[in-house]
């Protein structure tokens, strides 16, 4: 089976330089931990994650190198208004690991859980064609061998 038979074509995007208020809205809005950022002719350009907004409240080496008890943890919440007037461009990871669309799902499914990832964009080239998850994984196989187990 391969990922082009199971991954999801209808894919929400963003571009570099749409403002992250609009994109942590959506996160929290839809629960998207993750969105492809296009260029483009939908031309792959990198990925933006919750994670990534919320590593930019985190402490610098420098803070931690000091007194840790010093740090002001509300203090750090408070970024997140810094954080919202960015542009994704700001902050997105540029290198994005990718599948291609003819490959082997557990082929696929091992690059995933190398990175621990729990979705990841399906490219043909350097263009989205969609994006896989571990959940599409596990319904395939689950409904490839439904009928033999009962």
């Amino acid at each position: 089976m391969l990922v082009k038979d199971i991954m999801s074509r209808s894919v929400k995007t963003v571009s570099a330089d749409t403002r992250m208020f609009e994109v942590v809205s959506q996160m929290c809005l839809y629960r998207y931990s993750g969105l492809p950022v296009v260029g483009d002719n939908d031309e792959l350009v990198g990925m933006i994650a919750e994670k990534d907004v919320l590593h930019y409240l985190f402490p610098t080496l420098e803070d931690l190198m000091g007194n840790i008890a010093a740090i002001n943890l509300d203090e750090m919440m408070d970024k997140y208004q810094d954080v919202v007037k960015l542009k994704v461009e700001e902050i997105m990871h540029p290198k994005v690991i990718t599948v291609d669309p003819d490959m082997h799902i557990m082929k696929a499914t091992s690059i995933m859980v190398k990175h621990r990832f729990r979705r990841i964009p399906v490219a043909d080239g350097n263009t989205l064609v969609g994006m896989m998850s571990l959940g599409d994984v596990h319904k395939a196989i689950y409904q490839a061998n439904i009928s033999k187990m009962i």
